[in-house]
């Protein structure tokens, strides 16, 4: 088959860019493969920031790459992983490349492990082991924490077990929950309760009773070793009982609010509301602190 010549007298394969197999005037003819990487890569509309983002391969070695430059690329498989994948970005076939590295650079190895070699290094998540240290750190706090909180619950428990603080006995709080002031007669209004105490009353033991009749009343009552039996606010009508074998003494936050029986007997001390009062009974009262 004859072959017509153009024009200008170079055959219509003269014309076409190179191809495999071409002679060695059409090899020395075609771009580098750095050169036809970029300029794939400018008339596809890419910049190097995109084909390095879409093919994880870092910016320096694109540029590298695109200035003939493979020696950033750590060996020729990776070099070549690097030319496939950049071809393949720029929409060419990586095929003539690859032939044309390995008549430049030496003879082709075998090609398979190129690839996976090449992916492997390019898209391996960055992975980090579990911090075994801190998640130990974390679980030797919780149980110390936990063996704290039982052994303080433990000793609060034991606290309370040993507290000798009861409720009043229902006939000392019988007085009626009533709006109206205080009576002119309150002598003439308590008698049973005062009696029901005095029968209560161990003689061999103090016994206070704590009763808020006319408002609320912060108090505090302790043993005669000092410990403490009861500390907090008794709201209006509530009443508290303590017992010693030796004393009880007393701090009451607001006196005027407060009534106070001891071994049996009402105390008559006029306190005035708003005023805070120590006290301190014993087996042979009532005689105020």
């Amino acid at each position: 088959m004859s072959i017509g010549n153009s024009p200008d007298g170079n055959s219509p394969e003269d014309a076409r860019p190179f191809e495999d197999g071409g002679d060695d005037a059409s090899a020395s003819d075609r771009p580098s493969i750095g050169r036809a990487l970029r300029q794939a890569r400018i008339a596809a509309g890419l910049t190097v920031d995109d084909v390095s983002n879409a093919t994880r391969v870092r910016v320096a070695i694109v540029h590298a790459i695109e200035e003939d430059n493979f020696a950033p690329c750590g060996g020729d498989v990776y070099a070549r992983g690097h030319i496939r994948t950049l071809a393949r970005a720029v929409h060419i076939d990586p095929a003539p490349l690859l032939d044309q590295y390995a008549a430049e650079h030496g003879a082709r190895p075998a090609p398979t492990p190129a690839a996976p070699l090449f992916e492997a290094e390019r898209i391996r998540p960055d992975r980090r082991a579990p911090n075994w240290t801190a998640a130990m750190v974390a679980a030797i706090v919780v149980v110390i924490g936990f063996v704290a909180f039982t052994l303080i619950k433990g000793t609060g428990s034991s606290d309370t077990a040993d507290t000798p603080v009861a409720k009043g006995p229902p006939a000392t709080t019988g007085k009626p929950a009533s709006p109206t002031p205080k009576s002119s007669k309150p002598a003439e209004q308590k008698p049973e309760p005062s009696e029901s105490a005095i029968a209560a009353a161990p003689r061999d033991k103090v016994t206070v009773q704590v009763s808020a009749t006319d408002g609320r009343s912060w108090i505090s009552a302790k043993d005669h070793n000092g410990r403490t039996l009861f500390d907090g606010l008794l709201k209006k009508g509530d009443s508290q009982t303590f017992q010693d074998k030796e004393k009880i003494d007393l701090v009451l936050g607001d006196a005027g609010a407060i009534q106070l029986y001891v071994n049996g007997k009402k105390i008559q001390d006029d306190f005035r509301p708003g005023q805070v009062e120590r006290l301190t009974y014993t087996k042979g009262d009532p005689v105020t602190g």
